[in-house]
């Protein structure tokens, strides 16, 4: 691994940040992180248990009355400020989210514009949360409808974009006033830790934000606790199920941002380079680990041997490597466990019939790490696991198809509905396929990222509730109506 400034970052240290206190001990126990690029364990991380969710509600009540007793315009300028304080340490979260989750640094470094960004548009919302005065028909009266906070939001903090993720999700709950408890895991615990102490450093109230590293008890207790309005989820569809059966139990509001199986329908008028890039870049970035990850090209048959040349061609051109390292393009997998998931999944691609192209196998750098291959398998079949389970790893399949209507369905042909991608210069062709792909957004002509106002999420499996854009303020919130008689009599 090469020594870069970034990389001699130190670690925040091991604790659990409830208001002001960090506690270095839990009822929990403790889970150890691995630096994904190396394998080497850093200091064991402690795990809140029930005990330490129980105490976070009630830092974070204590957090919202503060918060919720501000006007708005300072609620407005203390999130601006946050984002300035976001911007002030970029280097820092950029290097503790490389140490997390061991995505390189050319993505990495995106993070923090991205959370400050967020933070800056819903600060701009703060201020301008209004209700609306509504008619009335049963004799004289006066009625109108506002909307008001939750309370205290419980959120699953995502292991693969710590940094991004803030602002969707952490800066709308606190616009729409609410107090926040995230629960990242133990995979990826020490961005999230050190955005709750810049939280205090900015000057939001002790409690506002809360950091909870912690595993399968801490989520249980933290969507069990009467103390927690609503859980936001961001995960895989098996715990993501279970999650929302828990929630079901107590009545307790959830939505949930889950996987996806992006499909990339690639057309002969399509700009080929750019149309690949599409895919291959997901897979080089962020080894595949991303929900929206466009790695089911779906192409015209006319173009089928072209494209496979492409993609043969871009993926040779990735550097795998030191994720600290600019020159990297390619990372590691989060664990040992996901590269052998994802390995198996090549070998039994290519066990039924898939042709493979590129990649394939394990790899190290400098003797280490967790490390997969950019792999391309053509001649998927559309009934296969690979065609239908989302990889999580950097693996493309390739299909093909003749027709619009075969695309469609090929498109819409899994369990998923995330994301979708369409490559053509047929602006006909767009608006008829876009209003037909079941899926959450739809993305022609290259990758455009998930900006704070464009309203993000799923169909199908992939979840329900959205984040950005005023959706993703109202998700934070609960409408209350007020009805006043003005009859004399």
């Amino acid at each position: 691994m090469t020594h870069t400034p970034l990389a001699e970052v130190p670690l925040p240290a091991p604790g659990l940040l409830i208001g002001t206190d960090r506690l270095a001990e839990s009822s929990g126990g403790s889970a150890v992180h691995r630096f994904p690029a190396t394998g080497a364990a850093d200091q064991p991380v402690p795990m809140a248990g029930a005990r330490e969710i129980d105490l976070a509600a009630a830092a974070a009540a204590e957090g919202a009355a503060r918060w919720q007793a501000l006007t708005p315009d300072r609620r407005r300028d203390a999130l601006l400020r946050l984002a300035d304080v976001v911007d002030e340490h970029g280097d820092e979260l950029v290097a503790l989210s490389i140490r997390d989750s061991g995505f390189p640094l050319r993505i990495a470094a995106l993070g923090p514009s991205r959370a400050a960004g967020g933070l800056r548009y819903y600060a701009g919302w703060a201020d301008k949360i209004v209700g609306d005065v509504v008619p009335t028909w049963f004799g004289p009266a006066f009625d109108y409808a506002v909307s008001e906070p939750i309370g205290v939001i419980g959120v699953f903090a995502t292991w693969n974009t710590p940094v991004y993720n803030l602002g969707l999700t952490v800066a709308p709950a606190l616009a729409a006033g609410n107090a926040v408890i995230l629960k990242p895991s133990e995979l990826a615990p020490y961005a999230y830790l050190r955005f709750g102490e810049l939280c205090l450093e900015a000057g939001l109230p002790p409690g506002l934000v809360n950091v909870l590293p912690g595993g399968a008890e801490a989520g249980t207790a933290l969507v069990e606790h009467t103390g927690v309005g609503k859980i936001h989820f961001t995960g895989g569809g098996t715990v993501g199920r279970r999650v929302a059966a828990l929630a079901a139990e107590h009545l307790k509001p959830i939505d949930l941002e889950l996987g996806g199986k992006s499909a990339n329908l690639i057309f002969p008028d399509a700009d080929l380079e750019r149309a690949v890039a599409v895919s291959v870049g997901g897979i080089h970035g962020g080894s595949g680990q991303t929900c929206i990850t466009a790695g089911r090209m779906i192409a015209h048959e006319s173009v089928v041997d072209e494209v496979v040349e492409i993609a043969r061609k871009q993926i040779a051109q990735h550097v795998l490597g030191d994720p600290f390292d600019a020159a990297t393009t390619m990372g590691p997998v989060i664990t040992e466990a996901a590269r052998t998931r994802i390995l198996g999944m090549v070998d039994r691609a290519t066990t039924e019939g898939a042709e493979l192209c590129a990649g394939g196998s394990a790899t190290a750098v400098g003797g280490a790490g967790y490390f997969v291959e950019p792999t391309l398998l053509a001649g998927v079949r559309p009934d296969s696991e690979l065609a239908q389970t989302e990889v999580y790893g950097p693996v493309l399949s390739l299909s093909t198809f003749r027709t619009e209507d075969e695309a469609l369905a090929l498109a819409n042909g899994t369990p998923f509905g995330l994301s979708s991608y369409l490559q053509t210069r047929d602006v006909g062709r767009v608006h008829r396929m876009a209003a037909q792909l079941s899926s959450g957004s739809v993305y022609v002509n290259g990758r455009g990222g998930i900006g704070p106002g464009m309203p993000f999420g799923g169909y199908k499996e992939s979840g329900y509730g959205r984040l950005g854009g005023r959706e993703g303020l109202m998700t934070f919130m609960q409408s209350k109506n007020v009805w006043i008689s003005m009859d004399d009599e």
